[in-house]
């Protein structure tokens, strides 16, 4: 049975054999309010998520984008000097159609002490941003990322609702397989900070440090290891101070958490796997595609990025080699430069190449018919302005 999508395809094939993605009906639908970018390292997903929020705000929509790539792309394609925790507006693109562009980059670290701010009174609130043990978990426990993305994600999208701020966020996922632990981040974390973890650290503290280190050992030894060779000899008191300064402040982790997890299951999100026509790429994006299906996930399609084009699609790479042999063989007699012998075998290598991936995509389309895809050809350089995001963007939603 194939995996379920949103309905954003056309009729006309696309040339890898599957049904066109059609990213423009997506982005013309006001009922879709969430774009999730996923996929691979490596593969541009970065650059897909700026190209289509900069295509939506010129389309009329509000849009903020939301990067968790420490690279700063972002930034630097849409004229910006960085990046921050707080949505920053995008100038230079075209604002005739009246929409509005924000652009951030998560910090982990500020949002989760967001969270401590916005769930704890002023002084207890200061009491656990200045504990060691906090200051090590929300820097460097595995999985904070990924649940910190969800929760800006559920910030920004409570802000857009109460103050319409935007009716649509475009969110770049982390690299990698970690990608979908943009998924499970919420449940992972979730029952490292909720209510049965802390009675866990509150009982074996109170009955003293050698009870504590024997509990506390049993159940995450890997992390004992690593906050003891952060905090040092003080482990113990800080993650008493840390423990009854939480007190129950993050029971409503699980709530947050759940309700950002059904909004990604919800109608108005749709999720854009993102791979280059390479083999690793393409055999991630199976399993992007196949574990958003377990999870119910509304998948809008496929982008298959940086596809080698040729200018002259006719030439096969055979016979620009035949022809290069040809005139090595005439030039040697001659004398002439070898510029077009140099030409010919560098199409013949680009032909190489784009048969390569034509009969790499459509092995992947094949093991996954009904699935939308849209191609975007490889730019001559790196994307580092709007007018390269705009031509990404357009041949993202190209007829």
């Amino acid at each position: 049975m194939p995996p379920r999508t949103r309905g954003t395809q056309d009729r006309s094939p696309d040339p890898a054999g599957a049904a066109r993605l059609d990213l423009d009906a997506l982005l013309h639908d006001r009922s879709t309010r969430i774009i999730v970018c996923t996929g691979a390292g490596g593969v541009g997903k970065t650059t897909v998520a700026a190209a289509l929020g900069l295509r939506g705000a010129e389309l009329g929509r509000h849009v903020v984008v939301l990067t968790i790539d420490p690279a700063r792309r972002l930034a630097q394609s849409l004229g910006l000097t960085e990046l921050d925790n707080t949505p920053r507006p995008v100038a230079g693109f075209d604002t005739g159609s009246g929409g509005t562009l924000d652009a951030m980059m998560l910090d982990m670290k500020r949002t989760f002490d967001e969270v401590v701010e916005a769930h704890a009174t002023p002084e207890k609130a200061a009491q656990i941003l200045a504990n060691p043990f906090y200051q090590a978990v929300s820097s460097s426990f595995a999985g904070t990322q990924e649940y910190m993305a969800m929760e800006k994600l559920g910030q920004l999208r409570s802000r857009a609702e109460r103050e319409g701020s935007w009716d649509l966020i475009v969110v770049d996922t982390p690299p990698s397989r970690s990608a979908l632990d943009f998924l499970d981040a919420p449940k992972r974390l979730g029952s490292f900070l909720d209510g049965r973890f802390i009675r866990l650290l509150m009982a074996p503290a109170k009955a003293g440090g050698r009870a504590y280190l024997k509990v506390f050992s049993s159940g995450v030894t890997m992390a004992t290891t690593v906050m003891s060779k952060i905090l040092g000899g003080q482990v113990l008191q800080d993650v008493q101070t840390f423990v009854a300064a939480l007190d129950t402040m993050f029971g409503g982790f699980r709530e947050r958490a759940d309700k950002t997890y059904a909004l990604l299951k919800n109608p108005e999100t749709a999720f854009v796997v993102v791979a280059a026509p390479e083999r690793d790429a393409l055999r991630e994006a199976s399993f992007f595609v196949d574990r958003l299906d377990q999870e119910g996930m509304p998948l809008a399609g496929v982008v298959l990025n940086r596809v080698q084009r040729l200018s002259a699609p006719t030439l096969t790479g055979a016979r620009a080699l035949a022809a290069a042999e040809q005139l090595a063989e005439t030039e040697a007699s001659s004398g002439t430069a070898p510029l077009t012998e140099g030409l010919l075998r560098l199409h013949a290598n680009l032909a190489e190449t784009a048969e390569r991936q034509e009969a790499l995509a459509r092995r992947f389309t094949a093991g996954h018919p009904g699935i939308p895809v849209v191609e975007v050809p490889a730019a001559a350089q790196d994307i580092h302005d709007l007018e390269g995001l705009r031509e990404v963007g357009q041949a993202l939603t190209a007829s």
